[in-house]
């Protein structure tokens, strides 16, 4: 049997001059908000989103895609909405929804209430593996914005509205078109295809999803022992969304940056001599930081 490896965000195993890797996650208690405000037809995003995009950081392309979908009592509306937003994620990913389970459980879960679990499965060159070994100090940090608070970090979000007053209907302070439950539920931003792209025509050294833990604790996932990144706090502006949530909830700043993404969803390395090339492709890229010596 051949021997099952790892990056710091997906497991994969050779199969002939190609590598399979896979990945799994859930959307966790963004759920909650999900069933508060009867919207279900974009956590399906978010559930490829957090699959799809761990198994990009090895470079790999998303192959197919697998949902488990767990209530006490199946309505059939509400998981058609949670399977269209699963359908829209493997589309912009471009990974083909294989099939999945619907588990029904009597009595395990609340009226109206679900889990979902997704398992994404990539293939990648073996000698197109992004696995960071030959990262440097020197290498540049580019980075994603990232499209809100993504899919993690939803328990101290709802603890934050709970001590603060605040309902999921409140008009948004810093954009009153929105609700704050409307900003809260905005699905993760898929970053599959401009990822790829990028490894074909720059080449990545280390590509880094920042989930829970924030950059503090993904970037060392990815990084060489004995190297560090330097990040510019100055080279981006953090969400007023963040910001709120930090005031709000009189949040300390290490456990914010801890626990959310503050803003950048998706950092990758490159050679300096590549930084041009990456962002004259990808335009939104800015350069958040460098490797440095530990």
């Amino acid at each position: 049997m051949n021997p099952s490896m790892n990056t710091g965000f997906s497991g994969f195993v050779p199969f002939g001059d190609s590598y399979l890797v896979s990945g799994t996650d859930g959307v966790g208690t963004k759920l909650k908000l999900a069933f508060d405000l009867n919207k279900h037809d974009t956590v399906g995003i978010d559930l490829v989103a957090m699959s799809v995009n761990d198994v990009v950081t090895s470079g790999a392309q998303p192959m197919f895609f697998l949902d488990y979908f767990a209530t006490g009592k199946l309505d059939v509306d509400q998981a058609e909405q949670v399977v269209k937003g699963i359908i829209e994620g493997c589309n912009q990913s471009g990974c083909a929804l294989l099939g999945g389970e619907t588990a029904e459980m009597p009595g395990f879960y609340q009226n109206g209430e679900y889990d979902l679990a997704g398992f994404a499965v990539g293939s990648v060159k073996k000698e197109k593996l992004i696995d960071g070994k030959s990262i440097k100090a020197g290498d540049v940090v580019l980075a994603f914005k990232s499209s809100g608070v993504h899919s993690n970090g939803f328990s101290l979000v709802r603890k934050v509205l709970e001590v603060s007053g605040t309902s999921l209907h409140a008009p948004c302070p810093w954009n009153a078109s929105s609700t704050i439950g409307q900003v809260l539920l905005q699905p993760t931003t898929i970053y599959v295809k401009k990822v790829v792209e990028l490894h074909e025509k720059v080449g990545l050294k280390g590509v880094v999803h920042i989930t829970g833990g924030g950059m503090t604790e993904n970037i060392p996932r990815v990084i060489p022992n004995g190297l560090g990144v330097k990040v510019n706090a100055t080279s981006y502006q953090v969400p007023e969304l963040f910001q709120w949530l930090m005031a709000a909830g009189n949040v300390p700043l290490d456990d914010m940056r801890r626990t959310f993404n503050m803003g950048v969803g998706m950092i990758m390395v490159v050679d300096p001599e590549n930084v041009a090339a990456a962002q004259a492709l990808v335009p939104e890229l800015w350069v958040l930081g460098e490797v440095v010596e530990a």
